[in-house]
């Protein structure tokens, strides 16, 4: 599916299909002021410190990120928001400013989903780490992809009844998988619900078809697919993998049967993965 098929096909959905009953979230205001803010080739400084000074709780996020033993190092403690933004630069600013935004804007209260948000942040660290190894891959845009690939999970949740049982159905089949299993009960699934979310928020399409197709591993190198939305999927299943790995569980059944694809269309080897598993542990630790 292309990227303008899969727009069409979740506009159409959202009208007279199952995702006529999901309720998105508005997206925050100071979410889109910070996507406004980083749009421009020369990114508006000013109004990101100010966005990230406007909350007190997202102020002492940067903070603690700035004064933890990743960035510290020999440097003095940041004090301010301003300190933090320049130790540790206005991409990461931005993508932790995201994060927290996107956790107040779709709390999680489900013992199932637990570890949610502290998975995607992982998932987002692996994400961005991944994509500074490879060439031609945003890690703006591979970070957005591990903060926003299973958002459609508590979106579904909030808004289906019985969502929270087939949250538990799914996890314990082994007969068909997690996708198949929403659907059979909602006619609908996270990966649908995840897109519907990030177009609804005006993201960009390339992280929309992304979601979409994040457990459609047969759609690997479809030339109707743009290759960037190829390269963010595979590209999650070895942040995925590598999560379980540092997280001690283990393979789960994408990576068992699609890692091969995944790989061959990053070009990497099994020593790339060994190699990039131990400088991931540091910063998905401190994730």
């Amino acid at each position: 599916m292309s990227t303008q098929a899969i727009r069409q096909e979740i506009d159409k959905a959202r009208q007279s299909g199952p995702l006529k009953q999901i309720i998105i979230p508005p997206c925050p205001d100071l979410l889109a002021r910070l996507q406004q803010a980083m749009a421009s080739s020369q990114p508006d400084l000013t109004e990101v410190a100010r966005i990230a000074a406007s909350d007190v709780a997202m102020s002492a996020t940067l903070l603690r990120l700035a004064n933890s033993p990743v960035h510290l190092a020999d440097g003095m403690p940041c004090s301010t928001v301003g300190q933090a933004m320049t130790r540790i630069g206005l991409n990461e600013t931005s993508a932790v400013m995201t994060g927290f935004l996107l956790r107040n804007a779709i709390p999680v209260n489900n013992p199932h989903l637990a570890r949610f948000w502290e998975r995607s942040a992982k998932r987002a660290q692996a994400m961005a780490f991944i994509a500074r190894q490879l060439p031609g891959l945003s890690p703006e845009l591979a970070h957005s992809y591990g903060l926003f690939a299973h958002v459609g999970i508590p979106v579904l949740l909030q808004s289906l009844r019985g969502y929270g049982s087939t949250l538990v159905e799914a996890a314990a089949r082994i007969d068909r998988s997690f996708i198949a299993t929403e659907n059979a009960n909602h006619r609908t699934d996270h990966a649908v619900a995840g897109a519907l979310l990030v177009r609804a928020w005006n993201m960009a399409p390339e992280l929309m078809a992304a979601i979409r197709l994040h457990h459609d591993f047969a759609s690997l190198g479809h030339s109707d697919i743009s290759p960037e939305v190829h390269t963010l999927i595979a590209a999650g299943l070895i942040a995925e993998h590598l999560m379980r790995v540092h997280e001690g569980l283990p393979e789960d059944a994408d990576w068992a049967e699609h890692h091969g694809e995944a790989m061959e269309w990053l070009h990497i080897s099994g020593e790339d993965l060994e190699h990039w598993d131990d400088q991931l542990r540091d910063l998905l630790d401190h994730a």
